[in-house]
C-alpha cells in the first residue's frame, strides 16, 4: 500500500512542479480519489486539462473532483467500478472527450448529455441498455459515441446519419439462432 502512495505523490509532486497540464494516475489502486491531492495541487487546479484515472478501483467521481478540476478537456476513468457520475459534471465547460469503458454503467449518464463542448464518449463494455435517444440528438458538438460490448436494445441501432450527428460504434449484432 505505501508504494501505491508514495507513487502518487511522486506523480502528483511532479504534476505541481512542472506545472504540467496533466495528471497521470492511471494504475495506482485507487479506490476514491486522494483528498491530499486536492491540497497539494490547489496551486495549479485551473492549468490541468487532462486526467486519466484509468485502470484504479473507483467506485465514485465526487462532486467536488468535478468543482476542482473545472478546466477539463479530458477525463480518463476507463477500468473502473463507476456506476454513475455527479450531476456537476455538466459544469464541465471544457470537457472534449471522456472514457468510461470498461465500468459498470447501466444506463448511459445523463449529466453528459448537458456537457456543452463534449466530443468524445467512450463506454465500451459497460451494462448499458437504454440510450436516451433524444438528448444525444441535441448534443452538438458530439462527433463519437462508443457503445460497444453493451447489451443496447435495437431502438439504438436506428441512431443513424441524418438522425444524429455522430458516428455511433455498436458491436455487431448477434445472429438469432432459432
Amino acid at each position: 500500500m505505501g508504494e501505491a502512495v508514495a507513487r502518487v505523490a511522486r506523480k502528483v509532486n511532479d504534476t505541481v512542479e512542472n506545472k504540467a497540464d496533466s495528471l497521470d494516475l492511471a494504475n495506482c489502486k485507487l479506490m476514491t480519489f486522494p483528498v491530499g491531492v486536492y491540497k497539494a495541487m490547489r496551486s495549479v487546479t485551473e492549468g490541468i486539462h487532462r486526467i486519466s484515472l484509468a485502470n484504479n478501483e473507483l467506485k465514485s467521481i465526487t462532486s467536488r473532483f468535478v468543482t476542482t478540476f473545472s478546466q477539463l478537456r479530458e477525463l480518463n476513468l476507463a477500468g473502473n467500478y463507476l456506476h454513475r457520475l455527479p450531476e456537476e459534471i455538466t459544469s464541465l465547460l471544457h470537457l472534449r472527450a471522456i472514457d468510461l469503458s470498461r465500468n459498470r454503467f447501466r444506463r448511459f449518464p445523463e449529466p453528459l448529455a448537458t456537457v456543452p463542448a463534449l466530443e468524445i464518449i467512450d463506454l465500451e463494455e459497460n451494462e448499458i441498455a437504454e440510450v436516451p435517444t433524444d438528448k444525444l440528438a441535441s448534443m452538438a458538438l458530439l462527433r463519437s459515441l462508443n457503445l460497444r460490448a453493451n447489451p443496447v436494445g435495437p431502438e439504438v441501432r436506428l441512431l443513424v446519419r441524418p438522425l444524429v450527428p455522430f458516428e455511433l460504434l455498436l458491436s455487431p449484432e448477434e445472429p438469432i439462432h432459432p
